[in-house]
């Protein structure tokens, strides 16, 4: 019987939860290493996010002979030259939608108000289950509302977080672009053999699913960001350029990322004309039907094959366990782990095949 697969499984799964059951109870011991942790983790996930998005050029540089210090300072060059370019286009324009949205805010919540108290007005014609809903939600707007002076301070610190967080994301690209050969032969010396060469086909098949998620996500985003700034143009939504950019932005997040993106077009395009409200929320539905229909599938291929409905399960449970930070992270985190699992099964059935043809 313990040569079944089944009860194998299932003694991995109990001692699996008997050890994060004993890590719980002993997670004092561990403070420092999860406020250490909790500090470089945002500077390491955009350093290696930068040095998936970098590392081909790297390769293009060394391959026209350019030595590994020279290669490197030419991406940090033209990292930099990049985001000055994009600062020196984009940042005037969006400077100014900011500016004049933060002066017209007031008139935009009066409106937004306005249209709120009208709904609720309505609420009399509605069953008393669903009324009874909508007072509780309008006393939770209340309590949020009371609340912007916490919010403010939880900005200006997060502000200071994210400066800091810039400051370093720089040393972990560098180091990541400086010694990222070095991993995949160090994690394999602790093996040999078979077991060796096992190894060194999941980690090489890990970074290959992270390079095209990563590569894959960003690009997806930056058509879909263009998409809608086409169709908020061409409708003259305000503020087109800072919507469609919190649009590119909001797309990170799987399968949600639309929806949020077009909350405040919505409000924006409710205040300027009623009827821009229909317009840009067919333009959101436009914009995703080519992104999920289209785009995505020749971007990223079958690298990651992962059911809509295992996205939305996986982004549910994420969310609740880890908020934002679990959200953008559980379906790449879903892809590697899917990743290891094929290759341990991979392996079992290359073992069992070669142990049944000696017999």
């Amino acid at each position: 019987m313990t040569n079944k697969l089944w009860f194998q499984a299932g003694v991995g799964i109990i001692l699996t939860l008997v050890i994060i059951r004993l890590f719980i109870e002993v997670q004092g011991i561990f403070d420092p290493l999860f406020i250490i942790a909790g500090t470089i983790f945002v500077p390491l996930l955009l350093g290696g996010v930068l040095f998936y998005l970098t590392r081909p050029l790297l390769y293009f540089l060394e391959n026209r002979k350019f030595p590994k210090w020279a290669a490197i300072l030419t991406i940090v060059l033209l990292i930099v030259l990049v985001f000055y370019l994009l600062f020196a286009m984009v940042g005037p324009k969006v400077t100014e939608q900011v500016n004049s949205l933060v002066d017209n805010a007031p008139g935009i919540i009066n409106d937004v108000e306005d249209y709120a108290q009208y709904l609720l007005d309505q609420r009399d014609r509605l069953p008393d289950s669903l009324e009874e809903q909508i007072n509780d939600m309008s006393g939770q707007i209340g309590d949020r509302i009371g609340d912007i002076g916490g919010w403010v301070v939880s900005f200006l610190t997060s502000f200071i977080s994210g400066v800091i967080t810039l400051v370093l994301v720089p040393f972990f690209l560098i180091y990541l672009l400086i010694d990222h050969r070095k991993f995949v032969p160090f994690i394999s010396g602790f093996f040999s053999g078979q077991r060796k060469l096992w190894v060194i086909k999941t980690l090489k098949d890990i970074d290959h699913t992270l390079k095209s998620y990563i590569q894959g996500q960003l690009f997806v985003s930056f058509l879909v960001g263009v998409m809608l700034l086409i169709g908020y143009l061409i409708i003259d939504l305000d503020y087109a350029l800072l919507l469609a950019l919190i649009g590119m932005a909001t797309n990170v997040i799987p399968f949600l990322g639309p929806y949020i993106a077009v909350i405040p077009a919505i409000l924006i395009a409710l205040v300027q004309d009623p009827i821009m409200a229909v317009y840009v929320a067919i333009i959101m539905l436009v914009a995703q039907q080519i992104e999920s229909n289209f785009i995505t599938p020749n971007v990223m291929g079958n690298a990651l094959d992962v059911h809509p409905l295992t996205v939305i399960t996986l982004i549910l449970a994420a969310g609740n366990i880890a908020g934002i930070w679990g959200i953008i992270l559980a379906i790449p985190f879903y892809a590697v782990v899917k990743t290891i699992i094929k290759n341990i099964y991979a392996r079992r059935q290359e073992i069992r095949s070669t142990a049944t043809r000696e017999v």
